[in-house]
C-alpha cells in the first residue's frame, strides 16, 4: 500500500483529540477516473481473511489501512506525478533511501511503506503517505507545509509492484477512514459525501477488476480462481490467450481487455458492453500463436514479509507490523497482496535471476488496460 541517529518513533504521544478533524484534498496530482483511480480502501471487516470497503463492498483486502490511489502506467513513474500534503502541517518524518523495485527485494513488514512522509496536523491527527519515488521527497522533518504542498513523486518502493500512493489517516495513533470517520472500523454502510474528511469526496464505484492474467488455453472457471491457468513465460509457438476476472458490473459499463508486446504494437483490443447487472464476469481472448514477449518471469504481488533479522515488536498498538523508526523509518503498509486466486495474501516470485521488465511491463500494461468504464 509504513532527526538524528537515534531511533525516533513516529507513533509519538498523542494529543486530546479535537472536535474537528482535518480536511482533506486529494493527495496527488491525478484526474480521478481518467489518469488515476481509487484502487483499495481501508479494510472494515475485522475477522482474518475476510474483507470489505467501508461501503459494504469489496473494494480492499485483508488488514488494508489506507487508500490507494492507483497510477494507469509505469510510464506515470518516469513523468513524475507529484503527491501533495493533503491537510496543513508539520512534517514528523521521512524515508527517502528505498529503490524503486517492482520484485520487492530486501523489503520487510518494517520498510513496507518504501519512501515516505508522516505529516503532523496537530490534536492526535496524522497522515502517512508511502511507496514514494527514491530521490523525490522534498521536504525534511521539521519543515511546515500548507495544503497541495509537494512532498514527493509516485514511486514503486516498499511493498508494491504498480505504481500508487498509500495514504493512512491516524488520529492518536489509531486508523481512521476517511470516507467513514465517524465509524468504527468494524462496520460499513452506504456512502455519505456529507460525512467524509475530504472537501471534495471521490466517487464510490463498487465495481471491481478481481484478476487478470496470461495463459496457453481458454482457462476454466475454477483453473482462473486457482491460479493454475497462469503462465510466467511461453515457447514462441504456443497460443497467447488473456483472462480477465471483474464483478459487480451494472448495465452501460464496458469491459476492455487489451494487451501490447514489447515493441509497443498492439496485440489485440476486445471491449464488452453490459446491458445486465452482473455479480462476475470473466472474459478471455484467446489468440493464435504469437512470438514471446520477452525472456524471464511476469512481476506479480506478494505476501507481507517476514520481519527480519533486527525485527523488534511493536512500540504502540496503532501499527503491529513494527515500531516506526527514526528520520528514514516510516510506517509499513501492512497490505498483503493478491494472491494467485485473486485474492490478497499470495507468494512473492523467486528472484531468478532473469530480467523481468519487459513480461513485467507488458503485465503491468495488461492490469491497467483490462479497465471497467463506468457509463453516464
Amino acid at each position: 500500500m509504513r532527526p538524528g541517529l537515534a531511533a525516533l518513533a513516529l507513533c509519538a504521544a498523542a494529543l486530546p483529540a479535537a472536535a474537528e478533524p482535518p480536511s482533506l484534498a486529494l493527495p496527488l496530482d491525478c484526474q480521478l477516473g481518467e489518469t488515476c483511480f481509487v484502487e483499495d480502501f481501508v479494510d472494515h471487516d475485522p475477522a482474518a481473511e475476510k474483507s470489505r470497503d467501508f461501503a459494504c463492498g469489496l473494494n480492499t483486502r485483508d488488514g488494508h489501512k489506507g487508500t490507494d490511489f492507483a497510477l494507469l502506467s509505469f510510464d506515470s513513474i518516469d513523468q513524475g506525478v507529484p503527491v501533495r500534503a493533503a491537510a496543513p502541517g508539520r512534517v514528523k518524518a521521512i524515508r527517502d533511501e528505498m529503490p524503486d523495485d517492482r520484485l520487492m527485494r530486501g523489503v520487510t513488514s518494517q520498510t513496507a511503506c518504501g519512501n515516505a512522509v508522516l505529516l503532523d496536523h496537530g490534536d492526535g491527527w496524522q497522515t502517512l503517505y508511502c511507496h514514494l519515488r527514491l530521490g523525490s521527497v522534498a521536504v525534511r522533518p521539521g519543515d511546515t507545509v500548507e495544503t497541495g504542498a509537494r512532498l514527493g513523486l509516485v514511486g514503486l518502493s516498499g511493498q508494491t509492484t504498480h505504481p500508487h500512493l498509500h495514504l493512512t489517516v491516524l488520529q492518536d495513533g489509531k486508523t481512521v477512514d476517511p470516507f467513514r470517520p465517524d465509524a468504527a472500523l468494524d462496520s460499513c454502510g452506504p456512502p455519505d459525501p456529507a460525512h467524509t474528511l475530504w472537501t471534495d469526496p471521490p466517487a464510490y464505484h463498487d465495481t471491481l477488476l478481481r484478476l487478470a492474467g496470461f495463459s496457453d488455453r481458454a482457462p476454466g472457471y475454477d483453473d482462473l480462481r486457482a491460479g493454475t491457468a497462469r503462465r510466467d513465460t511461453l515457447p514462441p509457438d504456443a497460443a497467447l490467450v488473456v483472462y480477465a476476472e471483474a464483478g459487480l458490473a451494472q448495465p452501460g459499463d464496458s469491459l476492455t481487455i487489451s494487451a501490447k508486446g514489447p515493441d509497443g504494437d498492439e496485440l489485440f483490443r476486445q471491449t464488452r458492453t453490459f446491458d445486465a447487472p452482473q455479480e462476475r464476469t470473466a472474459r478471455l481472448r484467446p489468440q493464435g500463436p504469437r512470438r514471446r514477449l520477452a525472456p524471464g518471469r511476469v512481476s506479480r504481488r506478494g505476501p507481507s514479509h517476514p520481519p527480519g533479522p533486527g525485527h523488534r515488536p511493536p512500540l504502540c498498538p496503532c501499527h503491529s507490523d513494527g515500531a516506526l523508526k527514526a528520520r528514514s523509518r516510516a510506517r509499513p503498509d501492512r497490505s498483503p497482496n493478491r494472491d494467485a486466486r485473486g485474492r490478497r495474501g499470495g507468494t512473492r516470485p523467486a528472484d531468478t535471476g532473469t530480467t523481468p521488465d519487459r513480461v513485467g511491463a507488458a503485465r503491468a500494461r495488461l492490469l491497467k488496460r483490462v479497465s471497467l468504464k463506468r457509463s453516464g
